[in-house]
């Protein structure tokens, strides 16, 4: 992810207003809250009640291109290794053999050049042909401009590639100011791709002037780059465009693409990570090799119709083609929601998503998510209840599962659409309408979904839950993910999220997953085609003292037609021997 998101979420979290909660710093636990005994332990992270058991992250402080090589998994992310907050900022490095347990490597590069003295931000890798694995990434260097450079591994027999050299022609490329780029906006190169003419090309995130672009540039033998003449996409009002991702999806099968192939049957996907509004929004289009230029199938981003894989705590994804498995993988950052104080105190911040297949949807319009499979091997002491008719107002408690670290899957039927409440047509935004009518707000059909990581008197929830709507001659599906209860005495940003999710309830039923590891809730409904990822730090609902249930605040019955739910294993990531 770039720096600018970075710094800007952290001036949020200094901004933010913590209540209620007096720290008190004392021989074993470094924060503890008053009438209530959590301990965070800075010097023992593992023993936190918010550290994380199956989601990757460093064993400490705070948390850029992944790629598969010889059949091992290669997660290299930024990382501060002097502290828990944006700062010095190095490539770290671990790798996988099943995209879930990971081994720390020693880091791959530091910022000690003059082209990256002062950072060492986000890239992306590409496999040339024959196998070499390569990255691009920016760094800022002692005039604090933002540049390319390029780094490779020093021994290509070494599946762990644990050595890497900088390139001696660095910087590779520099903002052309002629051309009157901003050299503080120039950041993020992508993986690159290579076209007919056996020319590379690249995008690099820029703005000017609040005109969002990914400027292109090509190479013959991937040193030297020459700047074309126009960007790949540009668009006005959009802002700085961070984190940019740019590859084909096919159109008839389910298997990924890799980045390099050119030719019919695939659209086109231009992900940016934008950061004024530090939000993920893609368009899909066609891209016209012979002129290098990307058209978006309907309207620009500059209308707002942009659409984002995860509609939570979702930033600076990059995906990779996983020629092992015939798969494009999709990781993100989900960073804290809580004061960076609390954070410091900890003594760690941030942690990646699970990583998650990606592929087009069968209708086009959209792409779809669905965690890796691997995933799966983490699943343990399966409960299955059986079809239940959920009456308005009741609860059904998932009993058997640690809820705090636990896969549940759970599917519903709607016996009857008649009493669906009507759309109001100024209701265009599915993030307001949630915030709006939360999970205690009594509707038609719905609210009914999920109480996750709940107290037992049901105090504290997340609720992640469906209403449907009726709209004219159509029905219209919203998904919500409401933390206004997710704690009863922590103050962090509880910022209830929405997605509309494209499906007919008539013809199809809806669906939901929800991820959850202590402090997270990553949740898919529709089968992968809305997401919404949550970060909450629950003061009752911790541990043994979190609970499940389904839901149903509704005046019409719901019949839960699955209900399958799992306990997690822990995950081996990144443990300190």
């Amino acid at each position: 992810m770039g720096m600018g998101y970075s710094l800007s979420w952290l001036i949020i979290c200094l901004l933010s207003i913590i209540g209620n909660i007096v720290f008190e710093i004392e021989a074993n636990c470094d924060i503890i809250y008053k009438d209530h005994s959590i301990c965070l332990p800075k010097d023992q992270p593992s023993k936190q009640p918010y550290r994380t058991a199956y989601h990757f992250q460093p064993p400490k402080n705070w948390m850029n291109g992944p790629m598969i090589y010889k059949g091992i998994y290669h997660l290299f992310y930024q990382y501060n290794p002097k502290g828990a907050l944006w700062g010095y900022l190095v490539w770290a490095h671990s790798t996988s053999k099943d995209l879930v347990n990971w081994t720390p490597h020693p880091i791959a590069f530091y910022p000690d050049q003059e082209y990256d003295i002062n950072g060492c931000w986000s890239g992306s890798t590409t496999i040339l042909p024959g196998g070499k694995p390569v990255i691009l990434y920016t760094g800022i260097n002692s005039q604090n401009k933002e540049v390319q450079n390029l780094a490779y591994p020093k021994n290509l027999s070494d599946p762990y590639l644990i050595e890497w050299t900088k390139s001696p022609y660095n910087p590779l490329l520099a903002p052309n100011l002629e051309n009157m780029i901003n050299a503080r906006s120039f950041r993020d190169p992508s993986t690159s791709w290579l076209g007919n003419d056996g020319e590379w090309r690249v995008i690099i995130g820029n703005e000017r002037e609040q005109q969002g672009k990914a400027l292109l540039y090509r190479s013959k033998d991937f040193v030297h780059w020459t700047e074309a003449k126009h960007p790949l996409h540009s668009s006005s009002g959009s802002g700085m465009w961070e984190c940019l991702d740019f590859y084909p999806v096919s159109i008839s099968t389910l298997d990924g693409v890799d980045t390099s192939v050119v030719e019919s049957g695939v659209k086109y996907v231009l992900k940016v990570s934008l950061f004024d509004v530090a939000k993920d929004s893609y368009v899909l289009g066609r891209y016209i090799v012979e002129k290098d230029v990307f058209i978006p199938e309907n309207e620009s981003l500059e209308t707002g119709s942009w659409l984002r894989y995860d509609y939570g705590k979702f930033y600076g994804s990059k995906t990779f083609f996983d020629s092992s498995t015939k798969r494009r993988i999709l990781w993100a950052w989900i960073n804290e929601s809580t004061d960076a104080t609390i954070d410091v105190k900890k003594g760690w911040s941030g942690i990646q998503a699970i990583p998650r297949t990606i592929w087009l949807d069968e209708s086009g319009k959209q792409l779809v998510q669905w965690p890796v499979t691997e995933i799966e091997k983490l699943r343990t002491k399966q409960v299955i209840h059986p079809s239940t008719m959920l009456k308005g107002e009741l609860t059904l408690e998932i009993s058997g599962v640690t809820a705090s670290q636990a896969d549940v899957e759970i599917s519903f039927e709607i016996p009857t659409l008649e009493n669906a409440e009507e759309m109001n047509p100024n209701w265009t935004d599915a993030q307001t309408i949630c915030s709006q009518k939360g999970a205690s707000i009594r509707g038609g059909l719905g609210p009914f979904g999920l109480l996750i990581l709940a107290s037992e008197d049901l105090q504290e929830y997340t609720a992640v839950f469906f209403r449907v709507f009726k709209d004219k001659n159509r029905y219209v599906v919203l998904m919500c993910s409401d933390q206004s209860r997710s704690s009863v005495l922590l103050d962090y940003d509880k910022t209830t999220y929405g997605a509309f999710v494209d499906l007919d309830p008539l013809k199809e039923k809806l669906s939901l997953r929800s991820l959850i590891d202590h402090s997270v809730v990553e949740s898919f409904g529709g089968e992968g085609k809305a997401c919404i990822t949550a970060r909450v730090y629950p003061t009752l609902a911790i541990d043994e003292g979190a609970h499940l249930y389904a839901f149903n605040n509704g005046t019409e019955n719901i019949n839960i037609s699955k209900l399958t739910a799992w306990s997690m294993k822990k995950a081996k990531i990144n443990e300190e021997t």
